[in-house]
């Protein structure tokens, strides 16, 4: 089985970027193609890997802000026929399931996101920060690009959505059924305490639609000790809102991030996310989760086991939550057994488990005579 991995672009390091790396640790042998990749912003391992670019990639300043750009990259994946694999891989949240292939090859996508400046361009605005030029170049183009991000969802074989909140958007804009195969998350660094201290924590950018704000306010007039860690530019807005009670980290170390979960009273995730791994990270170091019941918390904090979800995204509705918590309620044995679910190895043996099955069920259809 000859196969390919795709990939939107390398030039940013998150989640998606985590899901790569154990898709190239489990093949490693398959090539990677993506739009641009910029070496210098990107992990020196990446240079070990056999990665293909786009004709994208030799625009001008496209590795710094490939957000102007971002019209052009239909038309660049629409280029890129790879025909003589016998699979093709892709992670996607952007447009690199368009990518071009024959009646032989098999494309699985394991979708991150449907295209979000195309399905969502009011939230991804928000989102991203983009400036009021890129926002009016895009809004013209929205209704073509969503013709063309629909058209390509048709080629794809197979959908693997990474929770249900992506299932439902992969239905509701693609008309396609997908499976869950939820993604990767390094949970073998993090250990329940014997110690717990007493303070609730967020470790997040700091940027609007994370909705750290929610946390700083309640904390806030509840009087009780939150701790905040991340970068971002939405600090100083949260510093103006923030009483006594919250203590502001900053960046947290890889090293230092398993202690200061493990001794929390509980992880506050108050925004909307497509997944969300920092919570599974909270319940594998033993802490019970406070999150806004929506998008990927709903598949990872379950009411009354591992956490709490509250249902408006209020000040007063987090702040309900935070006071009717019981931390003596939760075991931390039973929150790191529930984080084993998502560990990488699951993740590794159920994506090679559905590659396999379904290359096996493909490969004997009999050839197209048309």
């Amino acid at each position: 089985m000859k196969l390919a991995l795709v990939h939107d672009w390398l030039n940013q390091r998150g989640g998606a970027e985590d899901v790569l790396e154990t898709l190239v640790a489990l093949y490693p042998e398959s090539p990677v193609y993506t739009s641009i990749y910029a070496p210098d912003v990107m992990p020196p391992a990446y240079s070990e890997w056999d990665i293909h670019t786009l004709w994208l990639d030799t625009l001008p300043g496209v590795h710094s802000h490939h957000q102007p750009y971002l019209p052009l990259y239909p038309l660049g994946w629409n280029s890129l026929d790879l025909s003589e694999y016998d699979v093709i891989l892709s992670n996607k949240s952007g447009f690199c399931h368009g990518v071009r292939s024959g009646d032989r090859t098999l494309h699985i996508c394991y979708c991150l996101a449907p295209t979000r400046y195309v399905w969502s361009l009011e939230s991804y605005i928000a989102r991203e920060g983009l400036g009021k030029p890129v926002e009016w170049a895009l809004r013209p183009l929205v209704s073509a690009m969503r013709r063309w991000d629909y058209a390509a969802a048709q080629r794809v074989d197979h959908f693997i959505a990474i929770s249900t909140e992506i299932q439902q958007r992969i239905q509701t804009y693609y008309n396609r059924d997908s499976v869950i195969i939820y993604p990767p998350v390094d949970i073998g660094r993090f250990k329940p305490s014997a110690a717990i201290d007493d303070y609730f924590l967020v470790v997040s950018r700091l940027i609007p639609y994370k909705r750290i704000d929610l946390a700083v306010q309640a904390a806030t007039k509840l009087g009780v000790p939150l701790k905040v860690g991340g970068k971002g530019r939405d600090l100083d807005r949260l510093r103006e809102m923030a009483g006594p009670t919250v203590e502001f980290l900053g960046y947290v170390p890889d090293e230092q991030l398993p202690e200061l979960m493990a001794r929390c009273k509980a992880f506050l995730f108050p925004g909307l996310e497509d997944f969300g791994i920092v919570p599974v990270q909270a319940q594998a170091a033993g802490r019970p989760v406070i999150a806004y019941g929506g998008g990927g918390a709903l598949d990872t904090v379950i009411p009354g086991e591992t956490g709490v979800l509250f249902h408006e995204a209020t000040v007063e509705s987090l702040m309900n939550a935070m006071q009717h918590f019981d931390a003596s309620e939760y075991d931390p044995v039973a929150l790191r057994a529930h984080a084993e679910k998502f560990d990488t190895q699951v993740f590794r043996r159920k994506i090679g488990a559905f590659v396999e099955q379904a290359w096996e069920s493909f490969s004997q259809k009999p050839a197209s005579s048309g």
